[in-house]
């Protein structure tokens, strides 16, 4: 998985070259969502706690710090609607103002959710939430709440 800029690019489709020999633009070297060797790029799926670890890692050392947590939640809200403005192109009534941007759709909509999901974690370590604990506690009570309410809704099963 590779950093992309601002954001986290995690699909593994369409990963681009970021540092080079392992060292980012500013000749540091660290635990990146990129690995890579000589000839091409390592990639390795990686855990929500490790999400939280290496965005905290690249906020310190290339980010220099966090910004605030009503900073980030703003800029959260800025994302998903990003993020929205792609889903309603690609999946709903609205059209694109040209088709390059058509054309590109789904990579930036890779690329802004993966944004969404920067900042979410920069939300949780500002707050000392651990997404994988809270994650699996979510998907308890969901399993537990809606065990039988799904299977009855004739809108999804019809």
């Amino acid at each position: 998985m590779c950093i992309r800029e601002y954001g986290v690019l995690l699909s593994k489709g369409s990963i681009s070259q970021v540092f080079e020999g392992g060292k980012n633009q500013y000749g540091r070297t660290g635990a990146y969502f990129c690995t890579m060797d000589s000839h091409q790029e390592q990639h390795k799926d990686i855990t929500l706690r490790e999400a939280q670890q290496t965005v905290d890692h690249w906020v310190r050392t290339i980010g220099v710090r966090y910004f605030s947590e009503l900073t980030n939640t703003a800029v959260l809200m800025e994302e998903v609607g990003e993020v929205a403005r792609l889903m309603a192109r690609l999946y709903g009534e609205q059209s694109f103002k040209s088709t390059d941007n058509a054309a590109t759709a789904h990579a930036d909509l890779a690329d802004e959710m993966a944004d969404v999901l920067f900042v979410l974690i920069c939300l949780a370590n500002q707050t000392g939430i651990d997404l994988t604990e809270a994650m699996q506690k979510n998907l308890e009570k969901k399993t537990k709440r809606d065990a039988e309410r799904h299977k009855g809704n004739e809108k999804l099963v019809g």
